[in-house]
């Protein structure tokens, strides 16, 4: 997509500079710069990340895609009615399409796993740790499926062949433009309301973590990336090393 084909895109939309700096994590002062033409070579992850603002498909544009008669009923049948090749997650009836993850938004979340993975194998724990693609049938409802990016499951009475029936005990989302929104506000309420235990955030844009541990008095927690973060659920016990996601962040390679 070009510059002149998203300042069209803008003029539909009807954005303002500062609502797109929020939804795509680009810094206003270098979206202002690109749209009025100082900054004539930008970089291309900052070009990726526009493109993804202006070609998300939210909740309200399905009606494009699937038949707005029916949002807010559709189904976990219906879901499973779909094209393999169609990633979607449906949350209250409505399907929300998933574009495929960057090698970035994989590593990160490999890397995360990675940890969690040591640390439950090193004690010999009983905890299962997951990531994503694995369908999550939060509520245990016919409403609602998704696919967070990395969790942990205790009670493994709640895994099936097909996936997890119920809610994880932890979930971890990596933000990218086109879910910011979703990740941010929807699944927070839909984790926290499901009886998830605790739900982190990460931001890689803003180089920042949100940690809501729903058991703790005080929610949320913000931390950077430059230091270990603890998890809740394991009383702090287990910590995740940033250090390597950090030094992808700044070489450019989330």
């Amino acid at each position: 997509m070009t510059i002149q084909e998203m300042k069209e895109k803008k003029r539909e939309k009807g954005y303002t500079y500062a609502q797109m700096a929020e939804l795509s994590g680009v810094p206003l002062g270098t979206i202002q710069k690109i749209f009025s033409g100082e900054t004539e070579s930008p970089r291309y992850d900052t070009l990726q990340a526009l493109e993804q603002l202006f070609t998300e498909v939210s909740a309200v544009q399905e009606e494009t895609l699937y038949r707005a008669d029916r949002n807010g009923s559709y189904t976990v049948e219906d879901y499973r009615a779909l094209p393999e090749e169609q990633r979607v997650e449906l949350i209250d009836g409505y399907f929300y399409d998933m574009a495929s993850p960057t090698f970035g938004h994989q590593s990160i979340g490999g890397e995360v796993h990675r940890q969690i993975a040591n640390f439950i194998m090193e004690r010999g724990g009983s905890c299962r740790p997951f990531i994503a693609p694995v369908d999550v049938q939060l509520d245990c409802d016919e409403r609602t499926m998704v696919q967070p990016d990395v969790g942990i499951i205790c009670d493994t009475g709640k895994i099936k062949k097909w996936g997890i029936y119920g809610a994880p005990d932890f979930l971890l989302e990596v933000i990218s433009p086109s879910t910011k929104r979703k990740d941010y506000t929807k699944k927070l309420f839909k984790y926290m309301n499901a009886g998830v235990r605790e739900y982190w955030i990460l931001d890689a844009a803003q180089r920042k973590l949100l940690v809501y541990f729903f058991e703790s008095e005080v929610y949320p927690v913000i931390y950077g990336l430059d230091q270990p973060v603890p998890v809740g659920i394991y009383n702090g016990e287990l910590s995740i090393d940033f250090s390597n996601i950090a030094r992808w962040i700044e070489e450019g390679l989330e």
